[in-house]
C-alpha cells in the first residue's frame, strides 16, 4: 500500500483557505498514487483554531468534510477538526474519509495542560480506542500527539488489531521547554513502537509559527522493524513510501509482543489498580 503524508503550515484565523490547502494536498497525494493520506493533528484548523472554537467547530456530517471525502475518491483520508458533538461538546478529532463517506473518526483522548500546551481548557476528552481496516490487510491505529505519549494507549490499538499506526501530531519546539527535545523524543518514540510491535508507523507534524509556537515538521515513515522510509524537512511537503505487508508478518514472526500480550493478566493487575487507588468507575458514553 502507497501512503503518504502532506506536511503544512494551517491558518489559525482562515477556515476556508485551510480548506483549499486541503483540495491541493489531496490533488497531489492522488496524482502521486497515494491510497492513504495522514494530515497533521488540526490540519483544518490549525493549532491555535481554538481560539476560535465556536465559528470553526463543524459536526462530523459537515458538507465541506464530506466534499474532501468525494475529492480522495478511493484514496482513505485523515484529516484534523474541531469536531462539535452531541450537548456542544467540542473535541480535537482526526476524521476517516473515503470514497464521500465518514469512516470512523478518533476523538483525541490524552490532551495536554502543561508549558504551552491547555488543550483541556477547549476540548472533551475522547473516550474509546479502536482500529478499522483499510483493505483486508492493513489496519488503521490512529493516536492523536499527546495519545501516542501514553504507550498504554497505543498498546490497546495493537490489541484491537492494528497493522498501521497513524499519529498526526502538532509538535511545537517550545511546546514543553528547552530541556525536552521534541525531534528527538518523536524519532525515539515511534521507532520504538515500530520495533515492538512490527507495525509501520507514520507521524504527520505541521510546519511554519503559531504565536509562540514553531513547528519544526519532520513527518516520518517508518517500516515494521523501525527503519525510516521517508522524512521531510521543516517546509510544506508530501512525503510518500510503500508499505509491505510482508515485512510485518516478518517482524511479527521474529518478535510476537501482540501474540504474548496477556490481556486477561492486564485487566486483572488493572482492576486491582482502580479498586487500591479508590478511581472512580469510568463514565461509559450511552
Amino acid at each position: 500500500m502507497k501512503v503518504g503524508i502532506a506536511q503544512f503550515a494551517s491558518d489559525p484565523t482562515d477556515l476556508e483557505a485551510n480548506f483549499e490547502m486541503h483540495r491541493e494536498w489531496i490533488a497531489q497525494a492522488r496524482a502521486a498514487g497515494v491510497a492513504f493520506l495522514l494530515l497533521p493533528e488540526l490540519s483544518l484548523t490549525g493549532h491555535y483554531g481554538a481560539m476560535r472554537l465556536l465559528d470553526f467547530a463543524m459536526p462530523r456530517t459537515d458538507p465541506r468534510l464530506i466534499a474532501l471525502s468525494e475529492l480522495a475518491g478511493d484514496m482513505t483520508i485523515c484529516p484534523g477538526f474541531i469536531e462539535e458533538g452531541p450537548a456542544a461538546q467540542f473535541y480535537n478529532t482526526t476524521a476517516v474519509l473515503r470514497a464521500g463517506e465518514l469512516v470512523t473518526l478518533h476523538r483525541k483522548i490524552n490532551l495536554p495542560n502543561y508549558r504551552l500546551l491547555e488543550e483541556g481548557k477547549h476540548y472533551a476528552s475522547g473516550r474509546f480506542v479502536d482500529t478499522w481496516a483499510l483493505d483486508d490487510q492493513w489496519r488503521l491505529g490512529l493516536m492523536i500527539c499527546a495519545d501516542a505519549w501514553n504507550p498504554a494507549l497505543v498498546h490497546l490499538a495493537c490489541l484491537h488489531g492494528a497493522t498501521l499506526l497513524a499519529c498526526p501530531a502538532s509538535s511545537g519546539i517550545e511546546a514543553v521547554g528547552e530541556e525536552f527535545d521534541n525531534p528527538a523524543g518523536w524519532a525515539r518514540t515511534m521507532e520504538f513502537y515500530s520495533v515492538m510491535y512490527g507495525l509501520p508507523s507514520m507521524m504527520a507534524n505541521r510546519t511554519g509559527r503559531e504565536a509562540d509556537l514553531t513547528f519544526w515538521g519532520g513527518s516520518r515513515i517508518l517500516d515494521p522493524f523501525g527503519k525510516l522510509l521517508a522524512i521531510a524537512g521543516a517546509e510544506p511537503e508530501l512525503i510518500t513510501a510503500t508499505l509491505d505487508y510482508g515485512a510485518l508478518r516478518r517482524a511479527r514472526h521474529a518478535l510476537p509482543t501482540v501474540r504474548d500480550s496477556n490481556i486477561a493478566l492486564i485487566h486483572r493487575e488493572t482492576a486491582r489498580l482502580i479498586d487500591s487507588l479508590g478511581v472512580p468507575d469510568v463514565v461509559r458514553r450511552p
